[in-house]
This record gives C-alpha cells, structure tokens and sequence, in this order.
C-alpha cells in the first residue's frame, strides 16, 4: 500500500512540476541533481524543455537566450542551472496569433555590459497587423523596450519574417514575410518581402543600395534565416510557396523574384535561388554557417540539412526531432537548436519544446 501511495505522489509531481526543465527529452541529469544532460547516439543533448513555442536562440557568454513566441526570453545557463523566463514591457504588446508574436533575438555588441538586445515581434494598432524591432534592456524581472528601431512593417497571421542578425559590418539585418499580400514584396516603398539593413540606432546607411530606404534586397516571400560566410556574403533562408523552397546568396539591391518567379523560374533582372526544393518542402528557418556549409533548420521537413555555398551539394544531417525553427553555431564547435513542436503544426514529442546541443557526430 505503501508503494501504491509513493507511485501516486510522484505521478502527480509529475503533473504539475514546472514548465520547463533542463533533464528533457534524450537526456537526464548526471545523478547529483545539476542538470547536467547526456549526449543521446545522434549527438543531441536537451539543454531545456517545457519552452513555449521558441522561436530565435542566441548565445551569450554565461548563458543562452531563446525567445517565446507569446512574449518572453528564457535564458539557460550553459552550466546546467535552472532556467529563467521573464516577461516584456512593450509600447505595444505582442500580438501572438497564426504566425506572429514575438520572434527573432539578436544580441547588442556590448550586451555583457549593457544586458541589451534586439527583438522583433507582431503587434496591433488602430486595427492593423505591424511588425516592429525594438532595443531591450534587461531590468530586475523584466525585458524593457528602450527604443524603436523600424516600426509599421505590414504584418499578417502568415508570412511575417521575423529574423534579425548583426552582420560582419555591424549593421541590422532584418527579413520581412509578404504578409500574405504577394505584390508588396515587388513595391520597393513598402518594407515588407524584403531583407532590410539598417543602423544599431535605427537609421539608414549611407551605403544601402536605395538611398533614404532600408531595404537591402526585395523581391522575398517569407525569408527566415541569415547568415554570412568568412568572406562576408550573406545568405538567406525562404518559404516558398508548395515546395519551392529556397536558399538565396544575396547582394545589394538584387530582385529575388517573389511572386512573379520562384523555384527554377527566370526572368530578366531577377535572381534565381542557389538551391530550392522541387515539389519537396523543407520550410526552411534558422540558417547557420560553419565548417565551409551551409546548416538549415526545417519546420515542415523536420531536419538540418547541410548546403555547400557552391550550389552543388545538399545532404540531410539531422532528423528525428520534428519541427526544428533555428540552428545557431555555439562557441565549442557544436549548434544550438530548437525544437517547435508545439506550434499548431507539428506532433509534440513528451516535454516539448525543447532546446537542444547537437555535437555532430561525423564532425562535419
């Protein structure tokens, strides 16, 4: 009876516990109650579990910063200590609905001592859909905006973009979705369909290819990844419309075609991808570079696959986890993934979703 009764505390510990831990999923606790996780035979080890709809992940010195769809940052400690999530206070709150809510992170260059980064995320006013990127500035329990750097992006319960990354030339590079309104990523007034650049304070370089105007390349359907190589090039990471989905080398200025081209389609003054789907899709997000490749993140083809920026050679390195949203290289050599199983989209594994450390088990 005794045993009966024990069986039924832990069950209903079980129940109500807290809603995200760091012994999820492939992993455990090294036995001494740390958090501590073990490396499962694909490389995977879960860092946190229990995330609400994560959505952009960040590295810091000390910890790991991953952002909540709904409006809030959780930040684990890379040591294995207990996550913290805190809440946002907004000019405008997040608007979390279909597609939307709050969404890419991207850390400011002195964040170790200003605790400040960058965020986009949804919002509504006088009755319309927008996208913003706003500065946060850590305080107490709390993420606060402290400036406005790009507001009234045209935004939609689809096709917001949503992702924000520092270059190598220290400029914010921002991607905007179509917003479900297919002809305004051709309108070069309209930030929307785009990859935007602007300054860390808001304002337009001297050197964007379309003066006074924050776009960088136009032409886009849902673009969700950035990243450049060691020679500064940047690359992108699309939605594409039933398959056709697409990684993009982008220059200044170029035309990437959306909705007038897409998948092998060509048309003069308008570029085709590096690489995209066929009939397959990926539904390609977070995108990485390392080791001289490519590393996207799959939503709907629920893997990381590897590209060689020569356009040449694709090969699947991941699976297993289901829906993956971004990948971002972590200073020992392995990546940070997550997990977003929970999104409406997906079949949730136990604990999702998860924050993961993948150590590729080939190395390369």
């Amino acid at each position: 009876m005794k045993h009966v009764w024990l069986w039924s505390l832990i069950f209903l510990i079980g129940l109500v516990g807290c809603s995200f831990s760091t012994d999820g999923g492939k992993g455990g606790t090294d036995g001494k109650g740390n958090g501590k996780t073990s490396t499962n035979e694909t490389g995977v080890e879960v860092l946190a579990d229990g995330l609400d709809i994560p959505w952009s992940v960040v590295e810091a010195e000390e910890s790991v910063l991953v952002s909540e769809r709904g409006g809030a940052i959780v930040e684990v400690p890379k040591n294995g200590g207990d996550p913290a999530r805190k809440k946002l206070e907004l000019e405008h709150s997040v608007r979390h609905q279909g597609e939307g809510g709050f969404l890419g992170l991207t850390l400011a260059p002195d964040f170790k001592e200003s605790r400040a980064l960058f965020a986009y995320h949804t919002y509504r006013a006088e009755g319309q859909v927008f996208n913003r990127v706003v500065r946060l500035e850590e305080a107490d329990e709390v993420w606060v905006e402290t400036d406005v750097l790009i507001d009234a992006i045209p935004g939609a319960g689809i096709h917001n973009g949503g992702r924000i990354q520092i270059g190598p030339d220290d400029k914010l590079y921002i991607t905007t979705g179509d917003a479900a309104d297919e002809p305004i990523a051709q309108d070069l007034e309209n930030p929307a369909g785009k990859i935007l650049r602007v300054e860390l304070d808001g304002g337009i370089p001297d050197d964007n290819p379309y003066p006074g105007s924050p776009v960088y390349s136009y032409g886009h359907r849902n673009p969700q990844g950035l990243a450049w190589d060691e020679d500064g090039q940047l690359y992108s990471s699309e939605h594409g419309p039933t398959g056709r989905d697409e990684i993009n080398r982008i220059k200044a200025g170029n035309n990437y075609g959306w909705p007038e081209i897409s998948g092998d389609e060509k048309r003069e003054g308008m570029e085709t991808p590096l690489y995209h789907s066929g009939s397959d899709t990926w539904a390609p997000s977070g995108l990485a570079y390392a080791d001289g490749k490519l590393w996207v993140a799959g939503l709907r083809g629920e893997q990381v696959r590897s590209f060689s920026p020569d356009g040449k050679q694709t090969e699947l390195k991941l699976e297993g986890e289901g829906r993956l949203r971004d990948i971002v290289p972590a200073s020992d050599g392995s990546f940070y993934i997550l997990t977003n199983n929970n999104d409406g989209r997906g079949t949730p594994h136990e604990k999702d979703d998860r924050l993961l450390r993948w150590t590729r088990p080939d190395g390369n």
